[in-house]
Protein backbone atom coordinates (compact mmCIF):
# COMPACT_ATOMS: atom_id res chain seq x y z
CA UNK A 1 0.00 0.00 0.00
CA UNK A 2 2.70 2.63 0.83
CA UNK A 3 4.29 2.19 -2.85
CA UNK A 4 6.14 5.04 -3.96
CA UNK A 5 4.41 7.30 -7.24
CA UNK A 6 7.46 8.21 -10.04
CA UNK A 7 4.80 8.82 -13.17
CA UNK A 8 2.12 11.25 -13.92
CA UNK A 9 -1.23 9.37 -12.54
CA UNK A 10 -5.50 10.83 -13.21
CA UNK A 11 -8.24 8.98 -11.85
CA UNK A 12 -12.29 10.31 -12.03
CA UNK A 13 -14.80 8.68 -9.89
CA UNK A 14 -18.14 10.10 -9.00
CA UNK A 15 -19.93 12.01 -6.49
CA UNK A 16 -22.99 14.13 -6.08
CA UNK A 17 -24.11 17.62 -5.07
CA UNK A 18 -27.44 18.52 -3.62
CA UNK A 19 -29.24 21.25 -5.57
CA UNK A 20 -32.63 22.20 -3.04
CA UNK A 21 -34.23 18.60 -3.02
CA UNK A 22 -32.36 17.14 -6.40
CA UNK A 23 -29.05 15.93 -7.19
CA UNK A 24 -26.61 16.77 -8.89
CA UNK A 25 -23.33 14.67 -10.82
CA UNK A 26 -20.21 15.57 -9.89
CA UNK A 27 -16.85 14.32 -11.32
CA UNK A 28 -14.12 13.97 -8.88
CA UNK A 29 -11.18 14.45 -11.04
CA UNK A 30 -7.40 13.27 -9.05
CA UNK A 31 -4.17 14.52 -10.76
CA UNK A 32 -0.63 13.76 -9.06
CA UNK A 33 2.03 16.05 -10.54
CA UNK A 34 6.09 16.13 -10.47
CA UNK A 35 6.43 18.89 -7.90
CA UNK A 36 6.95 20.46 -4.69
CA UNK A 37 4.13 18.91 -2.18
CA UNK A 38 0.32 20.84 -2.13
CA UNK A 39 -2.64 19.67 -1.86
CA UNK A 40 -5.69 21.71 -3.87
CA UNK A 41 -9.49 21.01 -4.03
CA UNK A 42 -10.89 23.31 -7.30
CA UNK A 43 -13.93 23.23 -8.68
CA UNK A 44 -15.92 26.34 -6.54
CA UNK A 45 -15.88 24.84 -3.08
CA UNK A 46 -17.24 26.07 0.03
CA UNK A 47 -14.75 26.33 3.42
CA UNK A 48 -16.48 22.75 4.84
CA UNK A 49 -15.07 20.61 1.52
CA UNK A 50 -11.81 22.71 1.64
CA UNK A 51 -11.29 21.36 5.12
CA UNK A 52 -11.90 18.15 3.32
CA UNK A 53 -7.86 17.65 2.53
CA UNK A 54 -7.61 17.61 6.17
CA UNK A 55 -10.27 15.17 7.04
CA UNK A 56 -8.99 12.58 4.25
CA UNK A 57 -5.03 12.93 5.15
CA UNK A 58 -6.16 12.16 8.63
CA UNK A 59 -8.38 9.64 7.38
CA UNK A 60 -5.92 7.87 5.33
CA UNK A 61 -2.96 7.82 7.83
CA UNK A 62 -5.00 6.41 10.59
CA UNK A 63 -6.59 3.80 8.14
CA UNK A 64 -2.27 2.61 7.50
CA UNK A 65 -2.82 4.15 3.94
CA UNK A 66 0.10 6.03 2.25
CA UNK A 67 -1.63 10.05 2.82
CA UNK A 68 -1.35 12.90 0.54
CA UNK A 69 0.94 15.15 3.33
CA UNK A 70 3.48 12.14 2.58
CA UNK A 71 3.28 12.92 -0.92
CA UNK A 72 6.21 15.01 -2.20
CA UNK A 73 3.56 15.77 -5.06
CA UNK A 74 1.86 18.71 -6.52
CA UNK A 75 -2.31 16.81 -5.61
CA UNK A 76 -4.85 18.78 -7.36
CA UNK A 77 -8.63 17.48 -7.33
CA UNK A 78 -10.90 19.19 -9.49
CA UNK A 79 -15.08 18.99 -8.96
CA UNK A 80 -16.30 19.22 -12.38
CA UNK A 81 -18.71 20.88 -13.21
CA UNK A 82 -17.16 23.87 -11.54
CA UNK A 83 -20.01 26.08 -12.52
CA UNK A 84 -21.67 24.02 -9.35
CA UNK A 85 -20.78 25.34 -5.91
CA UNK A 86 -20.13 22.82 -4.54
CA UNK A 87 -20.80 22.63 -0.36
CA UNK A 88 -20.80 20.30 2.47
CA UNK A 89 -18.51 17.09 3.64
CA UNK A 90 -20.35 14.55 0.98
CA UNK A 91 -17.24 14.26 -0.87
CA UNK A 92 -14.45 13.00 1.56
CA UNK A 93 -15.03 9.65 0.30
CA UNK A 94 -14.83 10.15 -3.53
CA UNK A 95 -11.64 12.28 -2.92
CA UNK A 96 -9.69 9.72 -1.15
CA UNK A 97 -11.09 6.82 -3.95
CA UNK A 98 -9.94 9.17 -6.54
CA UNK A 99 -6.62 9.51 -4.46
CA UNK A 100 -6.00 6.09 -4.02
CA UNK A 101 -6.34 5.70 -7.38
CA UNK A 102 -4.00 7.77 -8.58
CA UNK A 103 -1.45 6.84 -6.51
CA UNK A 104 -2.40 3.77 -6.98
CA UNK A 105 -2.35 2.38 -3.89
CA UNK A 106 -5.46 0.67 -5.06
CA UNK A 107 -6.35 -1.83 -7.61
CA UNK A 108 -7.86 -0.54 -10.39
CA UNK A 109 -11.49 -0.86 -10.82
CA UNK A 110 -14.38 0.18 -12.99
CA UNK A 111 -15.60 3.80 -11.66
CA UNK A 112 -17.59 4.40 -14.35
CA UNK A 113 -20.85 2.65 -12.96
CA UNK A 114 -20.31 3.64 -9.28
CA UNK A 115 -20.86 6.79 -7.41
CA UNK A 116 -18.86 7.81 -3.61
CA UNK A 117 -21.29 9.75 -0.97
CA UNK A 118 -19.71 10.13 2.76
CA UNK A 119 -18.22 12.37 5.46
CA UNK A 120 -14.64 10.95 6.62
CA UNK A 121 -13.96 10.92 10.31
CA UNK A 122 -10.03 11.04 11.60
CA UNK A 123 -9.66 7.75 12.18
CA UNK A 124 -10.92 6.17 8.81
CA UNK A 125 -15.03 5.62 9.46
CA UNK A 126 -17.56 7.19 7.29
CA UNK A 127 -20.24 9.65 8.89
CA UNK A 128 -23.61 10.28 7.68
CA UNK A 129 -24.46 12.67 5.17
CA UNK A 130 -27.66 14.48 3.74
CA UNK A 131 -29.89 14.11 0.77
CA UNK A 132 -29.13 10.25 0.31
CA UNK A 133 -31.94 9.32 -1.27
CA UNK A 134 -32.01 11.92 -4.11
CA UNK A 135 -28.69 10.58 -4.94
CA UNK A 136 -30.06 7.13 -4.86
CA UNK A 137 -32.77 8.16 -7.44
CA UNK A 138 -29.91 10.40 -9.56
CA UNK A 139 -27.84 7.29 -9.54
CA UNK A 140 -30.67 4.87 -11.10
CA UNK A 141 -31.88 7.87 -13.44
CA UNK A 142 -28.27 7.90 -15.12
CA UNK A 143 -28.10 4.41 -15.41
CA UNK A 144 -25.47 3.60 -12.73
CA UNK A 145 -24.98 -0.10 -10.87
CA UNK A 146 -24.27 1.09 -6.87
CA UNK A 147 -23.44 3.48 -4.53
CA UNK A 148 -21.59 3.50 -1.77
CA UNK A 149 -22.82 5.25 1.62
CA UNK A 150 -22.62 5.85 5.18
CA UNK A 151 -23.74 2.52 7.06
CA UNK A 152 -26.56 5.14 8.45
CA UNK A 153 -27.98 6.35 5.25
CA UNK A 154 -28.18 3.00 3.52
CA UNK A 155 -31.78 2.41 4.67
CA UNK A 156 -32.75 5.75 3.11
CA UNK A 157 -30.87 5.17 -0.25
CA UNK A 158 -32.08 1.20 -0.94
CA UNK A 159 -35.78 3.17 -0.82
CA UNK A 160 -35.23 3.29 -4.36
CA UNK A 161 -35.66 0.42 -6.52
CA UNK A 162 -33.10 -0.97 -9.20
CA UNK A 163 -29.77 0.74 -7.92
CA UNK A 164 -27.38 -1.40 -5.79
CA UNK A 165 -26.38 0.11 -2.17
CA UNK A 166 -23.23 -0.56 -0.55
CA UNK A 167 -23.38 0.34 3.32
CA UNK A 168 -19.43 1.20 3.93
CA UNK A 169 -18.38 1.38 7.76
CA UNK A 170 -15.25 2.33 6.89
CA UNK A 171 -12.37 3.44 4.26
CA UNK A 172 -10.33 -0.16 4.66
CA UNK A 173 -13.78 -1.99 4.47
CA UNK A 174 -14.36 0.04 1.59
CA UNK A 175 -10.64 -1.21 -0.16
CA UNK A 176 -11.35 -4.62 0.35
CA UNK A 177 -14.56 -4.54 -1.34
CA UNK A 178 -13.27 -2.59 -4.33
CA UNK A 179 -10.08 -4.85 -4.12
CA UNK A 180 -12.74 -7.80 -4.06
CA UNK A 181 -10.77 -9.36 -0.62
CA UNK A 182 -13.87 -8.98 1.03
CA UNK A 183 -17.44 -8.07 -0.51
CA UNK A 184 -19.82 -5.94 1.20
CA UNK A 185 -23.10 -7.22 1.37
CA UNK A 186 -25.46 -4.70 -0.46
CA UNK A 187 -28.47 -3.33 1.69
CA UNK A 188 -31.91 -5.33 0.75
CA UNK A 189 -34.68 -3.09 -0.68
CA UNK A 190 -36.31 -0.66 2.36
CA UNK A 191 -39.91 -1.88 2.14
CA UNK A 192 -42.37 0.95 3.63
CA UNK A 193 -45.12 0.20 5.82
CA UNK A 194 -47.28 2.79 6.29
CA UNK A 195 -49.17 4.02 9.04
CA UNK A 196 -51.78 6.44 9.67
CA UNK A 197 -50.65 9.72 11.68
CA UNK A 198 -51.24 9.91 15.49
CA UNK A 199 -52.81 12.77 17.12
CA UNK A 200 -55.93 13.74 17.97
CA UNK A 201 -58.82 11.46 17.21
CA UNK A 202 -61.79 13.04 15.76
CA UNK A 203 -64.46 11.07 17.99
CA UNK A 204 -62.71 12.79 21.26
CA UNK A 205 -64.46 16.49 19.99
CA UNK A 206 -67.58 17.13 21.45
CA UNK A 207 -70.13 18.61 19.58
CA UNK A 208 -68.84 20.68 16.30
CA UNK A 209 -70.64 18.74 13.89
CA UNK A 210 -70.34 21.34 11.09
CA UNK A 211 -67.00 21.69 11.99
CA UNK A 212 -66.03 17.87 11.53
CA UNK A 213 -68.07 18.00 8.41
CA UNK A 214 -65.73 20.68 6.69
CA UNK A 215 -62.98 18.47 8.03
CA UNK A 216 -64.31 15.85 6.10
CA UNK A 217 -64.44 17.72 2.97
CA UNK A 218 -61.15 19.40 3.58
CA UNK A 219 -59.59 15.69 3.70
CA UNK A 220 -61.59 14.72 0.72
CA UNK A 221 -60.17 16.95 -1.36
CA UNK A 222 -57.13 18.66 -0.14
CA UNK A 223 -58.89 22.06 0.60
CA UNK A 224 -57.44 25.03 2.36
CA UNK A 225 -59.01 25.73 6.04
CA UNK A 226 -59.56 28.73 8.02
CA UNK A 227 -61.53 28.84 11.75
CA UNK A 228 -62.55 31.61 13.04
CA UNK A 229 -63.93 31.33 17.14
CA UNK A 230 -63.41 32.21 20.79
CA UNK A 231 -60.71 30.80 22.68
CA UNK A 232 -61.44 27.80 23.65
CA UNK A 233 -64.08 26.71 21.04
CA UNK A 234 -61.25 23.78 20.28
CA UNK A 235 -59.98 24.76 16.99
CA UNK A 236 -56.63 23.36 17.74
CA UNK A 237 -57.91 20.37 18.66
CA UNK A 238 -60.07 20.25 15.34
CA UNK A 239 -57.12 20.75 13.39
CA UNK A 240 -55.13 18.29 15.30
CA UNK A 241 -57.16 15.80 14.33
CA UNK A 242 -57.93 16.17 10.47
CA UNK A 243 -54.33 14.21 10.27
CA UNK A 244 -56.65 11.07 12.24
CA UNK A 245 -58.79 11.10 8.81
CA UNK A 246 -56.61 11.32 5.91
CA UNK A 247 -56.09 8.76 4.11
CA UNK A 248 -51.97 6.87 4.34
CA UNK A 249 -49.27 8.10 2.05
CA UNK A 250 -48.75 6.42 -1.40
CA UNK A 251 -45.11 5.06 -2.21
CA UNK A 252 -44.32 7.97 -4.81
CA UNK A 253 -46.13 10.36 -2.22
CA UNK A 254 -43.84 8.93 0.40
CA UNK A 255 -40.54 8.99 -1.44
CA UNK A 256 -41.06 12.82 -2.59
CA UNK A 257 -41.42 13.91 1.14
CA UNK A 258 -38.61 11.94 2.31
CA UNK A 259 -36.41 13.26 -0.24
CA UNK A 260 -37.56 16.80 0.97
CA UNK A 261 -36.86 15.68 4.61
CA UNK A 262 -33.76 13.84 3.83
CA UNK A 263 -32.49 17.47 1.56
CA UNK A 264 -33.25 19.26 4.47
CA UNK A 265 -31.25 17.02 6.97
CA UNK A 266 -34.29 16.73 9.27
CA UNK A 267 -34.64 12.54 8.42
CA UNK A 268 -33.36 10.62 11.46
CA UNK A 269 -30.92 8.18 11.40
CA UNK A 270 -32.52 4.69 9.34
CA UNK A 271 -35.65 6.06 8.86
CA UNK A 272 -38.17 7.48 6.38
CA UNK A 273 -41.56 9.19 6.30
CA UNK A 274 -44.72 7.04 6.02
CA UNK A 275 -47.39 9.16 7.88
CA UNK A 276 -48.50 12.08 6.34
CA UNK A 277 -46.63 15.70 7.95
CA UNK A 278 -48.35 17.77 10.41
CA UNK A 279 -46.37 21.19 10.40
CA UNK A 280 -47.39 23.66 13.00
CA UNK A 281 -44.40 26.31 13.10
CA UNK A 282 -44.77 29.20 15.81
CA UNK A 283 -45.80 32.86 14.74
CA UNK A 284 -42.86 34.00 15.48
CA UNK A 285 -41.05 32.03 12.91
CA UNK A 286 -39.05 34.21 9.93
CA UNK A 287 -40.51 33.80 6.56
CA UNK A 288 -37.27 31.72 5.80
CA UNK A 289 -37.71 29.25 8.21
CA UNK A 290 -41.25 29.11 6.79
CA UNK A 291 -40.98 29.39 2.89
CA UNK A 292 -37.55 28.16 2.55
CA UNK A 293 -34.24 29.47 1.30
CA UNK A 294 -30.72 30.86 3.02
CA UNK A 295 -27.41 31.09 1.81
CA UNK A 296 -27.64 27.57 0.82
CA UNK A 297 -31.51 26.94 0.06
CA UNK A 298 -33.07 24.81 2.04
CA UNK A 299 -36.95 23.75 2.36
CA UNK A 300 -38.93 25.22 4.85
CA UNK A 301 -41.92 24.00 6.62
CA UNK A 302 -44.14 24.60 3.70
CA UNK A 303 -42.19 21.91 1.67
CA UNK A 304 -42.38 19.83 4.56
CA UNK A 305 -45.48 19.86 5.38
CA UNK A 306 -45.76 18.49 1.40
CA UNK A 307 -48.56 16.03 1.14
CA UNK A 308 -49.87 16.89 4.56
CA UNK A 309 -51.04 19.69 7.08
CA UNK A 310 -49.40 23.17 7.81
CA UNK A 311 -50.91 24.58 10.40
CA UNK A 312 -51.26 28.40 11.55
CA UNK A 313 -52.41 29.01 14.68
CA UNK A 314 -53.38 32.18 15.62
CA UNK A 315 -52.61 33.35 11.85
CA UNK A 316 -53.31 37.25 12.73
CA UNK A 317 -49.93 36.86 14.61
CA UNK A 318 -47.75 36.11 12.07
CA UNK A 319 -45.74 38.02 10.26
CA UNK A 320 -47.17 40.23 6.60
CA UNK A 321 -44.86 39.44 4.66
CA UNK A 322 -44.57 35.66 5.50
CA UNK A 323 -48.24 35.20 4.94
CA UNK A 324 -48.36 36.85 1.61
CA UNK A 325 -45.50 34.70 0.43
CA UNK A 326 -47.91 31.59 0.68
CA UNK A 327 -50.57 33.14 -1.73
CA UNK A 328 -48.23 31.43 -4.50
CA UNK A 329 -47.34 28.08 -3.43
CA UNK A 330 -51.10 27.60 -2.51
CA UNK A 331 -52.24 28.68 -5.63
CA UNK A 332 -49.46 26.64 -7.93
CA UNK A 333 -48.27 23.88 -5.10
CA UNK A 334 -44.76 24.80 -5.42
CA UNK A 335 -42.50 27.79 -4.05
CA UNK A 336 -39.63 29.23 -6.27
CA UNK A 337 -36.74 30.32 -4.01
CA UNK A 338 -34.61 32.91 -5.87
CA UNK A 339 -30.77 33.94 -5.05
CA UNK A 340 -28.24 35.65 -7.17
CA UNK A 341 -26.73 32.32 -7.90
CA UNK A 342 -29.30 30.18 -8.16
CA UNK A 343 -33.21 29.55 -8.98
CA UNK A 344 -34.08 26.41 -6.83
CA UNK A 345 -38.38 25.07 -7.01
CA UNK A 346 -39.60 23.12 -3.98
CA UNK A 347 -42.21 21.07 -3.76
CA UNK A 348 -45.11 22.75 -1.08
CA UNK A 349 -48.60 20.77 -2.00
CA UNK A 350 -49.81 21.15 1.31
CA UNK A 351 -53.28 21.80 3.18
CA UNK A 352 -53.32 25.15 5.11
CA UNK A 353 -55.08 24.75 8.28
CA UNK A 354 -55.35 28.26 9.86
CA UNK A 355 -56.86 29.17 13.36
CA UNK A 356 -57.73 32.61 14.48
CA UNK A 357 -59.65 35.01 17.11
CA UNK A 358 -62.29 36.85 15.71
CA UNK A 359 -60.78 39.95 17.39
CA UNK A 360 -58.01 40.88 19.87
CA UNK A 361 -60.16 39.67 22.70
CA UNK A 362 -61.44 37.21 21.11
CA UNK A 363 -65.27 37.54 22.49
CA UNK A 364 -66.59 39.67 19.37
CA UNK A 365 -69.57 37.65 18.61
CA UNK A 366 -69.25 35.21 21.26
CA UNK A 367 -72.83 34.38 22.98
CA UNK A 368 -71.63 34.37 26.48
CA UNK A 369 -68.82 36.87 27.03
CA UNK A 370 -68.41 40.33 25.64
CA UNK A 371 -66.61 41.71 23.84
CA UNK A 372 -64.57 44.41 24.54
CA UNK A 373 -62.40 45.86 21.48
CA UNK A 374 -64.42 48.95 19.69
CA UNK A 375 -65.05 48.33 15.61
CA UNK A 376 -61.93 50.11 14.09
CA UNK A 377 -59.83 46.91 16.52
CA UNK A 378 -61.99 44.42 15.29
CA UNK A 379 -61.74 45.96 11.85
CA UNK A 380 -57.83 46.15 11.62
CA UNK A 381 -57.13 42.58 13.20
CA UNK A 382 -59.48 40.91 11.24
CA UNK A 383 -57.34 42.57 8.09
CA UNK A 384 -54.23 41.09 9.01
CA UNK A 385 -55.65 38.57 6.87
CA UNK A 386 -55.21 40.24 3.23
CA UNK A 387 -58.42 39.34 0.62
CA UNK A 388 -56.15 37.70 -1.71
CA UNK A 389 -55.15 35.06 0.99
CA UNK A 390 -58.14 35.16 2.23
CA UNK A 391 -59.45 33.76 -1.44
CA UNK A 392 -57.21 31.42 -1.60
CA UNK A 393 -59.15 29.45 1.46
CA UNK A 394 -61.43 26.87 -0.06
CA UNK A 395 -63.42 26.53 3.61
CA UNK A 396 -64.02 29.57 5.88
CA UNK A 397 -65.49 28.23 8.91
CA UNK A 398 -66.94 30.26 12.44
CA UNK A 399 -66.37 27.52 15.17
CA UNK A 400 -69.30 28.83 18.34
CA UNK A 401 -68.79 28.05 21.49
CA UNK A 402 -69.25 24.28 22.43
CA UNK A 403 -72.34 24.30 24.56
CA UNK A 404 -72.86 21.91 28.09
CA UNK A 405 -74.77 19.65 26.93
CA UNK A 406 -72.56 18.45 24.19
CA UNK A 407 -69.48 18.67 26.32
CA UNK A 408 -71.88 15.63 28.69
CA UNK A 409 -71.94 13.47 25.44
CA UNK A 410 -70.42 10.29 25.41
CA UNK A 411 -67.40 9.53 23.01
CA UNK A 412 -68.80 8.26 19.71
CA UNK A 413 -66.29 5.46 18.96
CA UNK A 414 -64.92 4.28 15.86
CA UNK A 415 -65.68 7.68 14.18
CA UNK A 416 -62.72 8.55 13.13
CA UNK A 417 -62.48 5.11 11.21
CA UNK A 418 -65.99 5.96 9.38
CA UNK A 419 -64.94 9.28 8.16
CA UNK A 420 -61.61 7.78 6.55
CA UNK A 421 -63.00 5.33 4.81
CA UNK A 422 -65.46 8.39 2.92
CA UNK A 423 -62.05 10.29 2.89
CA UNK A 424 -60.61 7.08 1.20
CA UNK A 425 -63.69 6.12 -1.16
CA UNK A 426 -63.87 10.10 -2.82
CA UNK A 427 -60.13 10.25 -3.56
CA UNK A 428 -60.44 6.78 -5.18
CA UNK A 429 -63.26 8.46 -7.56
CA UNK A 430 -60.97 11.50 -7.59
CA UNK A 431 -57.47 9.37 -8.93
CA UNK A 432 -60.41 7.74 -11.31
CA UNK A 433 -61.31 10.85 -13.36
CA UNK A 434 -57.84 12.25 -13.41
CA UNK A 435 -56.66 8.98 -15.36
CA UNK A 436 -59.24 9.86 -18.11
CA UNK A 437 -57.87 13.63 -18.17
CA UNK A 438 -55.44 14.74 -20.53
CA UNK A 439 -52.97 16.79 -19.36
CA UNK A 440 -48.71 17.41 -19.07
CA UNK A 441 -47.35 14.76 -17.80
CA UNK A 442 -45.06 16.53 -15.58
CA UNK A 443 -48.84 17.81 -13.83
CA UNK A 444 -49.43 15.38 -11.50
CA UNK A 445 -53.48 15.83 -10.27
CA UNK A 446 -54.43 13.83 -7.18
CA UNK A 447 -57.30 16.04 -5.86
CA UNK A 448 -59.94 18.32 -6.50
CA UNK A 449 -58.12 21.39 -4.97
CA UNK A 450 -55.53 21.27 -7.28
CA UNK A 451 -57.99 21.33 -10.84
CA UNK A 452 -56.74 24.49 -12.51
CA UNK A 453 -58.89 26.83 -13.86
CA UNK A 454 -58.55 25.42 -17.61
CA UNK A 455 -59.81 22.40 -16.25
CA UNK A 456 -62.68 23.00 -14.29
CA UNK A 457 -65.60 22.80 -17.35
CA UNK A 458 -63.71 19.21 -17.93
CA UNK A 459 -64.06 18.31 -14.98
CA UNK A 460 -67.38 19.92 -13.10
CA UNK A 461 -70.46 18.70 -15.00
CA UNK A 462 -73.16 21.18 -14.31
CA UNK A 463 -77.16 20.57 -15.41
CA UNK A 464 -78.99 23.83 -16.16
CA UNK A 465 -80.70 23.48 -12.83
CA UNK A 466 -77.31 23.79 -11.34
CA UNK A 467 -75.62 26.40 -13.77
CA UNK A 468 -79.19 28.79 -13.12
CA UNK A 469 -78.92 28.36 -8.62
CA UNK A 470 -75.11 29.06 -9.06
CA UNK A 471 -75.57 32.48 -11.56
CA UNK A 472 -78.64 33.46 -8.55
CA UNK A 473 -76.28 33.40 -5.59
CA UNK A 474 -72.98 34.99 -7.50
CA UNK A 475 -75.51 37.95 -8.57
CA UNK A 476 -76.35 38.24 -5.24
CA UNK A 477 -72.44 37.44 -3.60
CA UNK A 478 -69.20 39.45 -4.10
CA UNK A 479 -67.07 36.70 -4.69
CA UNK A 480 -64.40 36.76 -6.65
CA UNK A 481 -63.31 34.79 -9.89
CA UNK A 482 -60.88 33.04 -8.04
CA UNK A 483 -64.09 32.35 -5.17
CA UNK A 484 -66.09 31.02 -7.94
CA UNK A 485 -63.68 28.41 -9.05
CA UNK A 486 -63.10 27.44 -5.96
CA UNK A 487 -66.87 27.26 -5.07
CA UNK A 488 -67.13 24.76 -7.89
CA UNK A 489 -64.27 22.44 -7.15
CA UNK A 490 -65.42 22.18 -2.98
CA UNK A 491 -68.80 21.55 -4.81
CA UNK A 492 -67.34 19.01 -6.55
CA UNK A 493 -65.56 17.28 -3.54
CA UNK A 494 -68.88 17.39 -1.77
CA UNK A 495 -70.33 15.44 -5.01
CA UNK A 496 -67.55 12.73 -4.78
CA UNK A 497 -68.42 12.26 -0.46
CA UNK A 498 -71.57 11.36 -1.99
CA UNK A 499 -70.60 9.53 -5.00
CA UNK A 500 -72.67 11.64 -7.25
CA UNK A 501 -71.67 11.88 -10.53
CA UNK A 502 -72.71 15.22 -11.18
CA UNK A 503 -72.38 18.44 -8.67
CA UNK A 504 -76.55 19.28 -8.12
CA UNK A 505 -77.64 22.47 -6.34
CA UNK A 506 -77.07 21.32 -2.97
CA UNK A 507 -73.56 20.53 -3.54
CA UNK A 508 -73.17 24.07 -4.59
CA UNK A 509 -75.50 25.50 -1.87
CA UNK A 510 -72.64 23.69 0.95
CA UNK A 511 -69.57 24.83 -0.96
CA UNK A 512 -70.82 28.68 -0.74
CA UNK A 513 -71.63 28.95 2.58
CA UNK A 514 -67.83 28.01 3.06
CA UNK A 515 -67.23 31.36 1.50
CA UNK A 516 -69.58 33.31 3.46
CA UNK A 517 -66.40 36.06 4.82
CA UNK A 518 -66.29 37.33 1.72
CA UNK A 519 -69.97 38.42 2.08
Amino acid sequence: MYSLVNTMNFSRVYSAELEGIDAKLIEVETDINVGLHSFNIVGLADKALNEAKERVNAALKNSNIKPPNRENRRITVNLAPADIKKTGSQYDLAIAVGYLLATKQIKEFDAAKKIFVGELSLEGNLRPVSGVLATSRLAKNLGFESIFVPKQNAVEAAIISGIKVIPVSNLNELINHLEEKELLAPQKKTELNFQLQSGVDISEIKGQENAKRALMIAAAGGHNLIMVGSPGAGKTMLAQALVSILPPLSVDESIEVTQIYSSSGALKENSFIIARPFRAPHHTASAVSVVGGGANPKPGEISLAHRGILFLDEIPEFRRDLLESLRQPLESGTICVSRAKSILNFPARFTLVAAMNPCPCGYFGDSEKVCRCSAHEVFRYQKKISGPLLDRIDLQLSVPRVKVEDLRKKKEENISDQIREKVISARKIQEERFKKIRRPAEQKIYLNSEITSKMVDEVIDLDDESQNFLKNILEKSFISARGYYRILKTARTIADLEASERVKPQHLAEAFQYRIREQ
